[in-house]
């Protein structure tokens, strides 16, 4: 028989057609039936009701059944049909939809009968089918945006535009508008420093009279630069203010306003300064500490654009040396890079200390104490001013994070950027740690430290003059905390943290965290400072106080008492720090090696950022090898510092604590290794970190 193709007759495309047609009437009646049926078992739970549903469900099943079946022959018929078969297929669907379609006809008739609340299937059957149109319309609506939004979402990131060059172009212009507002600064300075010194020259230059003729050092000068000298130094019926207004006794001291000490490369155009005040404490000194600190969190780069200037707020000038040599001691290649600058001021700066006003019902020590805090600080500031674009105020007893120097600044920046009008940046929330200023606005600060210095605190007079240049005194103070926080803006997490426990104040304990974290309010006021309970600061996180290693197999042992849970055993595991009581003559630290080991070197660090004085001193570091020395040359062995108990010397702890070297291969194997004390300590001790390197160490 010849095969036909379905679409190339025009019987066999209405056929096609017809079938179709069939499909989908038989699919609506099966879905009507279907629907019809859940509603009769919902409405009325009756086995009549139930049976005629299930009856309508079956009816439903046969109809897709005759369609899945209407669907295959129409496959087959797309394939190969003679047109006998198409009139008998025609014929046959055509029988069974008007029997099917009185079969149904006649189930809707007795459902009606039976079920009073069903009285409209059609309308019910319009609904159901108007709902699931909105359904399947919904579904099909998010199935069609998600079609186009997504090729377009992938072609935005995949092409989206980089904007870090120019986010980076917008810090750099931020940074080049400070650096101009700090040059213009720079020139009414030099400006002033003109005018008061073409006053000096009045009676040189008065013009000489009518006639008269010009000599002496008028005659030496250009004709222009006469007139220049007279127009600056014009006469004046008012008198300006000054420095000489609040502290007189300037005026009759010569170098007063100038550092008693001064040890600097003169490094200028820095972008960052950061003060560091220090003064002599009764108990531990943490400067170099915080000193190590600072500079070892700070890059190659960062460093090459910063300027810490240490200001030995003392006047015992011997003191002062002797802080500036231990700093060329522990730092050289920072002082001799100008990184580290070291000052001091001279005691012709202050005023007469016991003559003071006592205010706020303080005693006098601490009227003294925040006095010279205040003058201290200003004298700080000015020095520092024109140093570089950014100062920050710190103190000598804190730890910073890795990183700070670019955090600050890229903040700094990126509020100047945004138009933002600031005048502090709060990098920690206590006292006056962590504030950053303009160097173009430190003269509004030193202007009202110097007046009021005998009145009150150094942080309550920050607060103060912000409150007198933003808030207004018709608002409540809602209103004045709102306008604040838009020129003192607050960064979190806190890039510093307090670590001292005394205060350099005699006599003074504060165990001063950051605590703005945890939402506790802090008001800080310098000589009194409102603290939580905790006095721990999560905001900054946990400060590193121990070093742990994986050091060879060894025993321990020590005749130094160890406080509470710090063990010397536990701090060789590197799970603790080694805290011990009042270190003896003759007090050793011992390591015995199980089995022998070469050993290639050694680090030992006592004290911590917390307790910095509790270090080792006088104490050496010494070896016992397991074979005797007698294998040595005399020369090797004249080299040596060998002890009675034939232990060899190898080390001892500096001025900061810290006892690091090499051990020779030619000892060989090593039993035993000690910490030996040689004398009387008043403090008590600190191992923070205990490094023994083998040839396999990492």
């Amino acid at each position: 028989m010849k095969r036909m193709y379905f679409f190339l007759e025009d019987r066999k495309t209405i056929l096609r057609l017809d079938l179709v047609q069939c499909s989908l009437q038989i699919r609506r009646w099966s879905w009507d039936w279907y629907m019809l049926g859940n509603a009769v078992i919902v409405n009325r739970k009756s086995s009549v009701a139930e049976e005629s549903a299930r009856s309508s469900r079956d009816s439903g099943r046969r109809c897709r059944k005759l369609q899945a079946a209407a669907a295959v022959r129409r496959s087959q018929l797309c394939f190969t049909l003679n047109g006998e078969e198409i009139r008998n297929t025609s014929e046959k669907v055509r029988t069974f939809l008007i029997t099917e379609e009185m079969s149904l006809m006649e189930k809707t008739k007795k459902l009606r009968a039976y079920d009073p609340a069903i009285k409209r299937p059609a309308a019910q059957r319009e609904s159901l089918r108007c709902s699931v149109g909105r359904m399947l319309r919904r579904r099909l609506g998010v199935v069609f945006t998600a079609a186009l939004l997504t090729p377009a979402l992938v072609l935005f990131f995949l092409t989206s535009p980089d904007l870090s060059g120019e986010q980076a172009l917008v810090q750099r212009m931020a940074e080049l508008r400070e650096r101009l507002h700090h040059a213009e600064m720079l020139n009414q300075e030099r400006l002033q420093d003109v005018i008061l010194l073409s006053r000096k020259f009045n009676l040189i230059i008065e013009p000489a009279p009518e006639g008269g003729n010009v000599t002496g050092f008028r005659a030496a000068l250009s004709q222009e630069t006469r007139e220049l000298l007279t127009n600056l130094s014009h006469n004046s019926d008012m008198h300006l203010p000054s420095i000489y207004s609040y502290l007189p006794h300037l005026l009759h001291t010569r170098g007063a306003t100038t550092p008693a000490f001064k040890l600097s490369k003169g490094r200028h155009s820095a972008t960052m300064v950061l003060g560091v005040p220090t003064v002599k404490r009764q108990v531990q000194s943490y400067l170099m500490t915080t000193l190590g600190n600072l500079i070892n969190s700070m890059s190659t780069e960062e460093m090459e654009e910063c300027i810490i200037v240490v200001f030995v707020a003392e006047w015992d000038l011997d003191y002062v040396r002797q802080v500036a040599s231990q700093i060329e001691r522990k730092f050289p290649e920072h002082l001799e890079s100008g990184l580290l600058e070291v000052i001091s001021p001279p005691q012709s700066f202050y005023p007469d200390m016991d003559k003071l006003r006592q205010t706020l019902g303080d005693p006098m020590e601490r009227v003294r104490w925040r006095t010279k805090q205040n003058l201290d600080f200003a004298f700080l500031m000015m020095y520092s001013q024109p140093k570089g674009t950014f100062y920050v105020q710190l103190e000598d007893d804190i730890q910073t994070k890795k990183g700070y120097i670019a955090t600050m600044k890229k903040f700094a920046l990126q509020k100047t950027s945004e138009k933002k009008n600031w005048f502090v940046l709060d990098f920690c929330q206590l006292g006056f740690i962590g504030k950053m200023f303009k160097c173009v606005e430190l003269p509004y600060l030193v202007q009202f430290f110097i007046m009021f210095y005998n009145d009150k605190p150094v942080d309550w007079l920050l607060d103060y003059l912000i409150q007198t240049k933003i808030c207004n005194l018709d608002k409540d103070t809602k209103h004045c905390k709102k306008a604040k926080e838009n020129v003192w803006i607050h960064f979190k997490p806190s890039l510093f943290q307090h670590v001292g426990t005394h205060s350099s104040l005699k006599g003074k304990v504060q165990k001063l965290k950051d605590k703005s974290a945890v939402g506790i309010p802090v008001v800080n006021s310098g000589s009194r400072l409102k603290l939580g309970k905790s006095g721990k600061d999560k905001q900054f996180g946990k400060i590193q106080l121990f070093f742990p290693h994986d050091n060879p197999t060894a025993s321990v042992e020590t005749q130094i008492k160890p406080y509470k849970a710090f063990t010397l055993q536990r701090a060789y595991k590197g799970e603790s720090y080694f805290w011990g009581l009042l270190p003896q003559q003759g007090d050793k630290l011992q390591f015995k090696f199980e089995p022998p080991v070469v050993l290639k070197g050694f680090l030992f660090r006592s004290g911590n950022v917390e307790h910095p004085s509790d270090r080792l001193y006088n104490t050496t570091v010494e070896v016992l090898p397991t074979h005797p020395l007698s294998s040595l040359t005399n020369y090797q062995k004249e080299k040596l510092k060998i002890t009675e108990d034939n232990y060899v010397v190898v080390g001892d702890f500096d001025d900061m604590g810290v006892a690091e070297g090499t051990i020779d291969e030619s000892f060989g194997t090593i039993k035993s290794l000690r910490l030996n004390v040689h004398v009387e300590s008043d403090n008590w001790a600190i191992l923070s970190e205990i490094h023994i390197e083998t040839p396999d160490s990492r």
